[in-house]
């Protein structure tokens, strides 16, 4: 099994590994032609994101430059997506946004996880868990979205929350950490 086979298993794999690095820095090197697009070249961007994420529901995915990721391959949007500026996005492990979800300025998603104990860590070895976010889902600028969580359909996230744990659908959450404040009405 190769260590990106590995990465996406959820398996620990080593993050340094060569081939890894190449599809990194080829990102990279794709993100930068995307940033540095004109903010009119509505055709060029919407080709570049064609290109550079795993899927683009109806091929319109709007994302504000600048944005920032590190495979892009790994990044499903669904229907009418749209993120705001500096969207970053850590995808060792899949990211599935539905469709009609907004995403604020300044939002991080991340899926890779690193060891709390520092020898471990610095042998340079990860594991990545998959985000997934439903359909109809607000998410306020500033929040930052930890690896492994599942954000419900209808939720709003409010602004700076750090989402640690799965949203139930219909809910709004806001906070450090992330919870529940009030239950929607069924959609």
């Amino acid at each position: 099994m190769t260590e990106k086979e590995k990465m996406l298993a959820g398996e620990i794999y080593s993050a340094v590994d060569p081939e890894l690095i190449r599809e990194l820095n080829a990102t990279k090197d794709r993100l930068q032609v995307y940033n540095a697009l004109r903010a009119t070249d509505l055709e060029g961007r919407r080709a570049m994101l064609n290109e550079l994420l795993g899927q683009v529901a109806d091929g319109a995915a709007f994302i504000n430059q600048p944005f920032y990721c590190d495979y892009g391959s790994h990044i499903s949007v669904g229907r009418r997506f749209f993120a705001n500026f500096c969207w970053t996005v850590l995808d060792e492990a899949h990211v599935t946004i539905g469709d009609d979800c907004f995403i604020g300025p300044n939002v991080s998603i991340y899926t890779a996880c690193h060891s709390t104990d520092p020898v471990e860590r610095n042998t340079r070895r990860e594991w990545a868990r998959p985000v997934t976010i439903g359909d109809n889902v607000w998410i306020g600028g500033s929040v930052t979205i930890l690896p492994g969580v599942t954000i419900g359909d209808n939720v709003t996230i409010g602004a700076g929350s750090v989402v640690t744990r799965d949203i139930p659908s219909n809910t709004v959450a806001a906070g450090n950490p992330c919870r529940v404040i009030r239950q929607l009405a069924d959609s």
